[in-house]
């Protein structure tokens, strides 16, 4: 078997035998061509699987961190393309050949029906299980199946059922967009031809929050799925921005323009219902602009954005004084929070890293933070999958946004969207 890695400079090096035996791949161009042509079709960026060439050796890219797992996935094709894809973006897996030999895990896809299908996962000539899944069509019922073969196989969530709200300009406007993670079934969800921002789900997968410009100044809307009925929720003079619902969905926190004595400026309010006059939690100087706000998974408190700096501040959800949570050691721009579900202990956001936007990791119980991304651009709007683990972010470039999924344990990051993609919200079963 041969195997090849790429190392720092990008050079890429032809195993043979043992990995002492290396020698640069200069002289087999099509080989290495071969070889780039697979990761460009996988998708990803830092690549970690094992793919088999048209009647040749393995190709091996780069394990990664001692935590990995190596996956040999099998079945019907059409599924097994799915998987292969879905399990490719995730960090802790390694995804090999069907014809390979060593995998720590087989799992095998078979479709029971068109909105059915079985996972077996095998484990050397033992099982660990049959899992058989239900799905609203046949690739939403593989990427639950995939979903159970990983929680029987690394114990995190899955997330790979998830959907995916946000916004593009594929039509000429901005205009919202949901469909599965992977893009592959999407619909455009609001026709307004304004510039519109943040969408985000209610827990039970069935309304979204926006910002819309549809009346020319920024208001708040709500949009049922199931009926597309759009109806304002909040729609004050000024600033309507950044609305979160609360874990339970009963509540929803927001960006409002509060006049004071010395004029308006932004704080942080609670809404319970369209339309309903909301109550102010935040009473902070005219130059402490605010943003973001987004609860803790047990709804108690609010984590938010506040200059200068920005820097990350959090306060109880029922009001009073805020307590600033990052500190300028870490990063001097603090902003776009999103706090884990599964690990209540870590909150996801943007953060300035030279001259470049990265994401990063602020652990509450140790007091401090880590940038997990190093992408050639910036990181920016990160969001928490299932897991805890891996989050949705816009990669932004020159002239392009495109989503992505970024694992905050090892930094590898895949690209999901070919298309202008941004402000990705994410909802989970």
């Amino acid at each position: 078997m041969a195997r090849f890695a790429v190392n720092r400079n990008g050079e890429l090096f032809l195993f043979r035998g043992t990995p002492g035996s290396r020698a640069r791949l200069e002289t087999d161009s099509s080989m290495k061509n071969l070889f780039l042509l697979f990761i460009l079709a996988a998708g990803f960026c830092t690549a970690s699987v094992r793919a088999q060439t048209a009647g040749g050796p393995d190709i091996t890219v780069a394990v990664g961190p001692g935590d990995a797992l190596s996956v040999r996935i099998r079945g019907d094709a059409a599924l097994v393309a799915l998987a292969q894809k879905a399990f490719s973006v995730h960090g802790r897996y390694v995804v090999y050949a069907p014809s390979a030999q060593g995998a720590n895990f087989d799992l095998a896809f078979t479709a029971v029906s068109g909105t059915q299908v079985r996972v077996d996962v095998g484990r050397g000539a033992a099982s660990a299980g049959s899992w058989t899944l239900d799905g609203a069509n046949q690739a939403n019922a593989l990427y639950r199946a995939a979903d159970a073969a990983v929680r029987a196989t690394s114990g995190l969530n899955g997330f790979f059922a998830s959907r995916l709200a946000f916004v593009s300009n594929r039509t000429g406007s901005d205009e919202i967009y949901a469909g599965d993670l992977f893009l592959q079934n999407v619909e455009q969800i609001t026709s307004q031809r304004a510039r519109v921002l943040t969408p985000r789900w209610s827990p039970d997968g069935t309304r979204l929050l926006y910002t819309s410009y549809k009346n020319k100044a920024p208001d708040i809307f709500q949009i049922d799925l199931a009926q597309r009925r759009w109806q304002p929720f909040a729609s004050f003079n000024g600033t309507n921005m950044g609305a979160r619902f609360s874990p339970d969905g009963s509540r929803v926190v927001m960006v409002l323009s509060a006049g004071d004595r010395d004029g308006p400026h932004a704080e942080i309010f609670m809404g319970a219902a369209p339309g309903r006059q909301p109550v102010r939690l935040t009473r902070t100087p005219l130059d402490a602009a605010k943003s973001s706000p987004c609860f803790s998974p047990d709804g108690s408190r609010i984590v938010f954005a506040m200059s200068p700096g920005p820097q990350l501040y959090v306060m109880p959800a029922s009001g009073g004084a805020p307590s600033r949570l990052t500190n300028g050691s870490f990063s001097g721009y603090c902003a776009e929070p999103d706090w884990s579900r599964a690990t209540p202990d870590k909150i996801a956001l943007t953060v300035r890293d030279g001259r470049n936007f990265q994401i990063g990791v602020w652990d509450l119980a140790a007091g401090q933070g880590r940038i997990v991304s190093k992408v050639s651009g910036d990181a920016i709007e990160p969001c928490w999958l299932a897991d805890g683990r891996h989050v949705v972010f816009t990669f932004r470039t020159a002239g392009s946004r495109r989503l992505g999924i970024l694992d905050t344990e090892t930094g590898r990051h895949s690209i999901i969207s070919s298309i202008y993609s941004e402000k990705g919200s994410v909802w989970g079963p």
